[in-house]
């Protein structure tokens, strides 16, 4: 044994031996909170304290998926039977013959006694069947490259089964050993210790599984969308783009049967990204391929754009389905679940190596190295792969196995040779290096940035753009020069704008996302500097060296610690500490699909920032090996990776606006297929030519719709986006602009969200002297009393915690640092406290360990010199230091962590135990309470105040050896109960007033926390979100738990517990006799339920479903829910149709501000570009502005669509009229009214600010609702009849005259000066204005016209303009616009005839719209009823039946 350093010359382990010294380090990590059995200490394992553990598993992309959380066969169970309740609205991800393979691992670890040899982990794998759930939804950056015209039909929601919980029951494993089973739970739900948190872990343990087959579904596969037309790279979409809430339940067009032989299909589950897509193989035929290439060029490309943007066109023309395996010249087809399919070349890579370091094959059969032969298992010498076939998908590569056939992800693949830490520590030859380069691609996260022309030709071929080029030939063709150059001129800056947009977008992620430093590797033996561009799994990084910020890859520590910044990933700026992996750690590895439990201490993600890096220490406190780490995942294959994909190809959310203004679009177009058809008769009745025909009939396409339509459609979105950045709020997605208007719930996380983010202690409430009660609250801890007793809360004060020192500076979580503040004690860290030489079981192997982790001591005591260990005296008061020996970490599950504590020059040691004080119970001797323990507890909780528990023993002769042997189970039993702590979190001073706007708006709100149900409903209560007379229910388990199906739950009123509801339709029971309240009183508003995550998991697994769905809509509070679960709520509420916004700002509500329809971070770390709208202002007052802002978004998009079809429907009314006699409007006169009054109109009209208070009615989203199509066809009807009866009235006035005969003025420009056409355009030209005024709609979505400046000064100066045109215009202007010579009584009538109109329009948009549509809603009923569940208004049925 190593004497300490001379600074510190005590020894806190009492003179044990080497030997044993070594013996407890092995006993402590088989024995730890969650440890597992692990092989004795390699050369990288260094100090054996704990820490606090990482958060980041819960942004890992595996806890996002269902690897990680669908391990118990009760979950399984639960969903497979709630599936045979409603699985028939579930969307079949698979069809009956689908064979899903996946292995689950368990573990029987066999520990030894002490001294005894370690005992590797044995693995066996059990073969189940997966199922796939689809994932929450994503916001987009790429939204302004869209597919303006695609029409494929959005997807709604699955079904309550289908979405089974994502943080579903997990199967607790416990460890056997031969002293009994420890306290390692697997089945951790994310709670901190306290009664409440905003800070939840989440260190789930999954059991491993195959890398490969488990994911992975072949034999008979899912059928093939439907033929709706996508452009295959074009998928989301601003403007009309599918989005949620739009019918996902439109069955699919099944496949034709595969070609016999080698599969050629392949169905992949992702469970990072919760995604599952399907591989096609394709051979391209040649003589087909040349048939298509002559197709196109005789088209003049139409064949080939159709291809194009119809691809399922391409592949029935041009290749047959072909084995992935024989694939030469052919592609393989990636379809995702949502309809939309993408054409991948097969790459080929040069490969001379075995196939085992691709694939996954068994120890025996390969090393992990790379060979150039290799034996398979019949011991023949098999030949090396030439090349290899992969596929990249969305920045994942997939290689094709050639035995199986098959892909598989190269993610996924794992170095069989990893079995512990002697394995790795030899680093990577030169030689297997460069083959996992080639596999896996350089270690840098950069999104491909496509060339300017490649970014103009995918512009251009765009339909939209295809549209207005052929428009414009047209009009060329037509001689209409000026308005055609216009156009051009318009569409060309159009698409400049969107290829600056877009290269801006592109480089601002790729300077987010790209990142490269130089690294030192261990490479053949030496050190190495190298670019961290070139590290590949498996490499040995010195940290130590490391001169950069960010860590550069996903790395494994192997020796030294390491504190770092994961707020990058998680929101969350709290450090986490990182340990070194042990030999099992190393080995778990190769099993898991991500780093989880115990492993995430040990686990560094790239892209987190670097706090500390620190090596190991020799005793004497110098570093005599730096920190480590093992290079596990690169590229896009780390969870930065994940991150950036996440964003770059999020999940489609729908929009039913956008899904119906295209399908109104095709009503149009049928309406001037009819009125050409019309028109036609009469051209050949007037012996047009036929070319004059197919010119006039194009365009009168152009004219109904209009190129400038998708433009308009976006001012308001845009205009509101402005503002809300005024405002400090930023949106990166927007077509959640217009989503947020038809929001009808919001949730909210409390801590940091509804509550201040920092905790003060409100004081502390310790054992009476006298009297078996509290004392009096103790704000001062120099008032705490002195307790002779060896347990002291004062000592658990200051040592019961994992805080770090960096620099001088106290860092880990708040609640920690405000506890230790308030003790005013001074902190060092175990290098000051002195470390010891361990010799490995070789004997010639040495490693340091710290002996002492954390050296807490009083203010004013000198620290500790090596004369004061030789002196006698037992009390030095001045010299009082307490070193922490050893940390059991805080559990999730356990709700606890603990610490074992030596006073220096005692004969005993000290455990002291922190945490929820509901936990403290079975904990502790009962007699140690204190009377009033329940009452105060209660007190303090039901007033939001969040409340933690000290308890404490003291162990006589407890040395430091015993202590490192001891299980948690031992330790944190027999305790006695030392004190409460009370901490304060004030509400934010806009929660409330926030709070009372939106329940006046009638939007639900709910509260989705990780705390106590008791703080959670105080607080709810005192912001208004629960109302004080509101009767509270709470349920608890009275049969079995959260895991067993046959459980029961109890319903009881926090107030009076001998309240029940009926626990299936969670309705008020009679109240007891007692209470004032009589049974008919009770309103459906006067009850609020609260659910635990418990509670909520046991529900969503086991529950009744008609339970379930009034649980979901009548509970307001949703109390200790982990990350996961938060989610999983958010999605549950979507599924019953409402529309949910979801406000947190920290790590814990990531995940649910994904997945809901309008999330807003309130977090300004990095993670937060996740969320689709960020705010500056801290507070819930956002959701307010987003809330206003959306409505009137979404107003303005209805009133711009409006105005835009019923100008078209004007427009077309005009020409048709003048196509009767073989006229038309003149070139000019189509570009005094598109450039001169549409455009300033339509753009002003997206300015109109939104109404200052939120009306309890939200604004419709769909253009089929009654009082849409009311007014819109009303509108048509009363424009076409004034302009029909001022057809017939110039033609019956004495002053007409008819027009020549010959039709033609030049060419097959057809003549455009004549009467019908002079007072047609000028009263057109008036209904233009008109109707901009009546679709302007004010209150109560938007302020009145009149308070838009912009757009009173449009519609006045154009009217004024009008006038003048009509009344006395300018010879110039009248020869420009071909107008003929009208006399005054003529155009005095044209005024009347306008303002008829005008009184008319405005007269029925006010009164008869709605009439007309409560006679239209009379009518439609019935059929609506018979939909209503159907369409996603399951949330109201319910509601209407637990109302009655």
């Amino acid at each position: 044994m190593a004497s300490a350093g001379p600074s510190e010359p005590h020894d806190y382990t009492e003179g044990a031996s080497a030997i044993d010294i070594n013996a407890a380090f092995a006993h402590a990590r088989r024995h730890s909170s969650y440890g597992s059995d692990s092989g004795q200490g390699a050369m990288f394992d260094g100090p054996g304290q704990e820490s606090i553990p990482t958060s980041v598993s819960r942004m890992s992309y595996t806890e996002h998926g269902l690897a990680g959380r669908r391990r118990s066969r009760e979950w399984s169970r639960g969903r497979m039977k709630s599936e045979e309740s409603v699985g028939r609205t579930s969307r079949r991800m698979s069809t009956d013959g689908e064979v899903s393979q996946a292995t689950e691992e368990t573990r029987s670890d066999s520990e030894e006694e002490a001294g005894g040899s370690d005992e590797d982990t044995n693995h066996r794998g059990r073969r189940r069947r997966r199922s796939i759930s689809p994932a929450p939804n994503r916001s987009s950056v790429f939204e302004n490259i869209a597919n303006l015209f695609s029409r494929g039909a959005g997807e709604r929601r699955p079904s309550l089964s289908r979405r089974s919980s994502a943080s579903s029951t997990r199967k607790s494993r416990r460890r056997s050993s031969d002293a009994g089973s420890e306290f390692a739970l697997a089945d951790e739900v994310n709670e901190r210790w306290g009664y409440s948190s905003g800070e939840e872990d989440d260190g789930t343990e999954s059991d491993g599984s195959h890398p490969f087959h488990s994911e992975i579904d072949y034999g008979s596969y899912p059928p093939s969308p439907s033929a709706g037309s996508h452009l295959p790279l074009f998928a989301a979409d601003a403007i009309f783009g599918d989005e949620v809430r739009i019918d996902i339940d439109i069955p699919q067009e099944p496949l034709n049967p595969p070609p016999p032989g080698p599969p050629s299909r392949q169905t992949i589950y992702v469970p990072e990204e919760d995604n599952t897509f399907r591989f096609v193989g394709y051979e391209v035929i040649i003589w087909r391929q040349w048939l298509w290439r002559v197709c196109c060029a005789v088209t003049l490309g139409v064949v080939g754009l159709l291809g194009h943007w119809f691809p399922r066109v391409w592949l029935r023309c041009v290749v047959e389905e072909k084995a992935f395996r024989d694939i030469k010249h052919g592609c393989v087809v990636v379809e995702s679940a949502h309809r939309d399919i993408t054409l991948f070349p097969v790459k080929r890579l040069a490969y001379p190596y075995a196939r085992s370091t691709v694939f996954p094959v068994s120890p025996a059969e390969a090393d992990g190295r790379p060979q150039l032969l290799s034996r398979s298992d019949n011991g023949e010498r098999q030949a090396i792969l030439e090349d290899l076939h992969v596929v990249d998908y969305r920045y994942s590569r997939f290689a094709l196995d050639v035995q199986t056939g098959l892909f598989g992800m190269i993610r996924d693949w794992r170095d069989p040779t990893w079995t512990g830490l002697q394995s790795i520590q030899n680093g990577l030859s030169q030689f297997v290096r460069h083959q996992r380069l080639i596999l896996f691609g350089p270690n840098i996260v950069d999104i491909e940035g496509k060339s300017t022309i490649s970014l103009l030709v995918d512009e251009i071929i765009h339909p939209f753009y295809v549209f207005q080029v052929a428009s414009i030939i047209l009009w060329s063709l037509d001689d209409y020069y000026y308005y055609a150059f216009c156009i051009a001129l318009i569409s060309t800056l159009s698409v400049v704008t969107t290829l600056i947009d877009t290269k801006k977008t592109i480089k601002r992620m790729r300077e987010m996302s790209r990142f490269s430093c130089d690294v030192m590797v261990y490479t053949d033996g030496g050190w190495v500097e190298r670019d961290s561009t070139d590290l590949v799994p498996g490499d040995i990084v010195n940290l130590s060296e490391l001169r950069v910020s960010l860590f550069p890859a996903d790395m494994l520590l192997l020796s030294g610690d390491a504190i770092v910044n994961e707020s990058m990933l998680t929101g969350e700026s709290v450090p986490v500490s990182k340990n070194p992996a042990k030999d099992d750690g190393i080995a778990r590895w190769r099993d898991l699909k991500d780093a989880q439990g115990e492993l995430a201490k040990s686990f560094i993600h790239a892209g987190t920032r670097v706090v500390r890096v620190r090596g190991a220490l020799a005793s004497d406190g110098t570093t005599t090996q730096p920190a480590l780490g093992l290079v596990v995942r690169t590229g896009f294959n780390t969870t930065k990776g994940a991150l950036v994909r996440s964003m770059l190809f999020p999940k489609p959310i729908g929009f039913k606006f956008y899904r119906d203004s295209i399908r109104f679009i095709g009503v149009l177009s049928c309406i001037a297929t009819l009125g050409f058809c019309a028109s036609a008769v009469q051209f050949v009745r007037l012996g047009i030519k036929w070319p004059v025909i197919l010119v006039r009939a194009l365009d009168l396409i152009t004219i109904v719709v209009p190129p400038a339509l998708p433009a308009t459609l976006s001012i308001g979105t845009n205009f509101a986006i402005g503002r809300l950045r005024k405002l400090g709020i930023f949106c990166i997605s927007p077509t959640r602009v217009n989503i947020g208007g038809k929001v009808n719930v919001c949730c909210f996380d409390k801590t940091g969200t509804l509550t201040e983010d920092g905790l003060d202690i409100l004081g502390v409430r310790s054992l009476h002297r006298n009297v078996h009660r509290f004392g009096e609250l103790i704000d001062n801890v120099h008032d705490l009393p002195s307790i002779h007793d060896r347990t002291s809360f004062l000592h658990a004060l200051a040592t019961c915690h994992s805080l770090k020192m960096v620099d001088g500076e106290i860092i880990g979580d708040p609640l920690d640092v405000k506890m230790f503040e308030f003790t005013k004690w001074t902190l060092e860290e175990g290098l000051i406290a002195g470390t010891g030489i361990i010799k490995g079981r070789s004997g010639s192997e040495r490693r340091p360990a710290a002996l002492v982790q954390t050296v807490v001591r009083p203010p004013g005591s000198a620290q500790f010199r090596l004369e004061d260990a030789l002196k006698t005296g037992a009390k030095h008061a001045h010299f009082l230091e307490l070193g922490v020996i050893r940390t059991f970490e805080f559990v999730s599950s356990l709700r606890r962590m603990s610490v074992v504590v030596k006073r220096l020059r005692s004969t005993s040691m000290e455990i002291y135990v922190k945490g929820a004080p509901e936990v403290m119970v079975g904990i502790c001797e009962k007699d140690s309470f204190p009377q009033d323990y329940d009452d105060l507890l209660s007190y303090y909780t039901r007033r939001g105040y969040r409340v933690i528990a000290m308890v404490g023993k003291s162990m006589e002769s407890l040395s430091w050896l015993k202590a490192q042997k001891m299980k948690r189970e031992q330790a944190e039993s027999n305790l006695r109960f030392l004190g409460l702590i009370i901490f304060e979190n004030k509400l934010k001073p806009g929660t409330t007033p926030a709070i009372q706007t939106l329940r006046a708006a009638h939007l639900a709100c709910r509260m989705i926390t990780g705390d106590n149900p008791l703080t959670a409903v105080s607080v709810a209560r005192e912001c208004s979100l629960v109302s004080q007379a509101a009767h509270v229910f709470a349920p608890a388990f009275v049969h079995g738990n959260a895991n067993t199906p046959m459980s029961k739950l109890e319903w009881s009123s926090m107030d009076d517990p001998s309240w029940k509801l009926d626990d299936y339709s969670l309705k008020p029971l009679p109240p007891p006799p007692h209470l004032t309240v009589a049974e008919h009183e009770v309103e459906y508003q006067d009850c609020a339920l609260v659910v635990t995550g418990d509670v909520f998991r046991w529900m969503i697994n086991y529950g009744p479903l008609e339970t379930v769905q009034r649980m979901l809509v009548k509970t307001q509070i949703f109390a200790r829910m982990s990350p996961d679960e938060k989610n999983e709520v958010v999605e549950r509420l979507q599924t019953l149709g409402y529309t949910v916004l979801m406000c947190g700002d920290g790590a814990n509500d990531c995940a649910a501000l994904k997945a809901a329809d309008v999330g807003i971070s309130l977090s300004e770390a990095e993670a937060s570009v996740a969320a689709p709208f960020t705010s500056r202002t801290p507070d819930i007052s956002c959701v307010i502005e987003v809330i206003k802002e959306g409505r009137a978004a979404l107003v303005t998009s209805f009133s711009c669509f409006k105005y835009m079809a019923l100008y078209s429907m004007i427009q077309f009314t005009t020409v048709t009229l003048l196509y009767s006699f073989a006229s038309s409007l003149g070139d000019f006169q189509f570009l005094y009214i598109d450039l001169f009054i549409i455009i300033p109109i339509a753009v002003s009209m997206g300015r109109t600010l939104p109404y200052p208070r939120i009306y309890p009615k939200r604004p419709t989203a769909s253009l089929v609702s009654k009082k849409v199509l009311a007014s819109l066809f009303g509108q048509i009807v009363i424009t076409s009849g004034v302009q029909i009866w001022t057809f017939f009235w110039v033609r019956r006035q004495d002053w007409y005259h008819t027009p020549d005969a010959d039709p033609y003025g030049h060419g097959a420009h057809l003549k455009a000066t004549n009467f019908e056409n002079s007072t047609l355009f000028l009263v057109s030209c008036f209904q233009y204005i008109l109707v901009a005024a009546v679709f302007s709609i004010g209150p109560p979505y938007r302020k009145s016209m009149w308070t838009n400046g912009w757009l009173m000064a449009s519609v006045t100066g154009l009217s004024l303009l009008n006038l003048l045109v009509l009344l006395q215009p300018p010879k110039p202007l009248r020869l420009i616009l071909e107008l003929m010579p009208l006399p005054f009584s003529g155009r005095a009538w044209i005024v009347v005839f306008a303002l008829t109109n005008v009184v008319v329009s405005l007269a029925f948009e006010q009164w008869a719209t709605q009439f007309i549509s409560q006679v239209i809603g009379v009518l439609m009923n019935l059929h609506l009823e018979k939909k209503r569940y159907r369409e996603g208004k399951a949330y109201k049925a319910v509601e209407g039946g637990m109302q009655r």
